[in-house]
């Protein structure tokens, strides 16, 4: 089962994203700009020949348009079953919506392990579908992430407004 390498160039940087034939195994901000020279710069649906990808781009596309809340596309990423928890707790929240981590803790029941809950929120690899960037400090904080803290604002301001009509959050 060959890895498909592919980068899609979002308002915020760019996003490689890696799949297989069967499922998306990571998307990722990358913090090289412009595009690696063995990059291929996929700008719309349809082009990659993949229809994995195609459909993935598609709904990115939606996302940053603002057209598009949800992202339905098989998933696919490793970790431990603790991590694997997390990660399908983190899919359970609502677009523009946030919680902290210690309610993220609580829905899974682990709320002692409320630090292990934050690191395997932050080894998710596979950004904007499984939304880590929803989980924010229990005084509302902007804690760590992965693309940068900037980029959490910036994609839970874009959720609010969309979702709420909120201009501006933090």
């Amino acid at each position: 089962m060959p890895i498909q390498h592919f980068f899609y160039p979002s308002p915020i940087g760019i996003l490689q994203i890696k799949a297989s034939d069967e499922a998306i195994l990571s998307v990722v901000f990358l913090n090289t700009s412009p595009l690696p020279a063995h990059a291929v710069k996929m700008q719309s649906p349809g082009i990659s020949g993949q229809p994995l990808i195609d459909n993935c781009l598609l709904q990115l596309n939606d996302y940053f348009y603002g057209q598009g809340r949800n992202f339905t596309l098989p998933l696919r990423q490793h970790g431990t079953d603790f991590q694997q928890q997390v990660w399908l707790a983190l899919t359970d929240i609502p677009y523009g919506i946030t919680i902290s981590y210690l309610e993220l803790s609580k829905r899974i029941n682990k709320v002692k392990a409320i630090r292990a809950v934050g690191i395997a929120n932050g080894q998710n690899s596979i950004a904007l579908m499984v939304p880590c960037h929803r989980v924010i400090g229990t005084n509302g904080s902007l804690t760590g992430y992965r693309g940068g803290v900037w980029r959490k604002r910036w994609l839970l301001e874009h959720e609010a407004a969309k979702a709420h009509g909120v201009r501006q959050l933090f």
